[in-house]
């Protein structure tokens, strides 16, 4: 005997999908089909901007204010953190805009929305180890974020995925920065 299998439709027809895009057409590119809750999304991403904000503003001035003997270098790595910080800091603020919410460029509370934190440092050594630190901060927190989107909103995760591996990038970069100007062969496990 031959089984009958019944198919599921894979995509909603298109009379559905023309329908519903004409009811709700206030909702921007938020459409029913939307996993998430979106203002927590967009409360959890402005906690993002902050932080890439103030990464940004980290890189920046050490790029700036880094001096001591072979800083040069160091000072470039410093600069295109910080250009890639900013781009970070866009896809982000470009995401709220999506979903309907204001970025939240206000400097005041900066610091407070942000999960990492604006330390200058003393010295070209003291730099490194700051951004280490606050890249480590990045690659843990963005971590959790994918975890919580997962399949609730895909085109959030995704964008977290990606900045998530340039996170990690920069994390390798200020550790091999470390060793080599500390002049030791691997830093310490915890």
């Amino acid at each position: 005997m031959a089984k009958t299998t019944v198919k599921e439709p894979f995509l909603t027809d298109v009379k559905t999908l023309r329908e519903r895009a004409r009811k709700s057409i206030a909702k921007g590119a938020v459409t029913q089909n939307y996993g998430g809750d979106v203002a927590q999304t967009i409360d959890i991403l402005q906690a993002v901007l902050a932080t890439e904000i103030v990464c940004v503003l980290r890189y920046t001035m050490h790029a700036i204010s880094a001096t001591g003997i072979s800083s040069d270098s160091v000072k470039e790595e410093f600069a295109q953190h910080a250009k890639e910080e900013q781009e970070h800091m866009t896809v982000v603020a470009e995401r709220i805009n999506q979903l309907g919410g204001k970025p939240n460029f206000n400097p005041e509370g900066l610091a407070s929305r942000s999960a990492s934190q604006y330390s200058e440092g003393d010295n070209l050594i003291d730099m490194i180890k700051e951004n280490l630190i606050a890249e480590r901060i990045a690659v843990e927190h963005y971590r959790e974020l994918i975890r919580f989107f997962g399949d609730k909103d895909t085109t959030t995760r995704v964008m977290l995925e990606r900045i998530l591996g340039n996170e990690e990038e920069h994390a390798n970069d200020m550790h091999d920065l470390l060793v080599a100007h500390e002049g030791r062969p691997m830093l310490p496990k915890d």
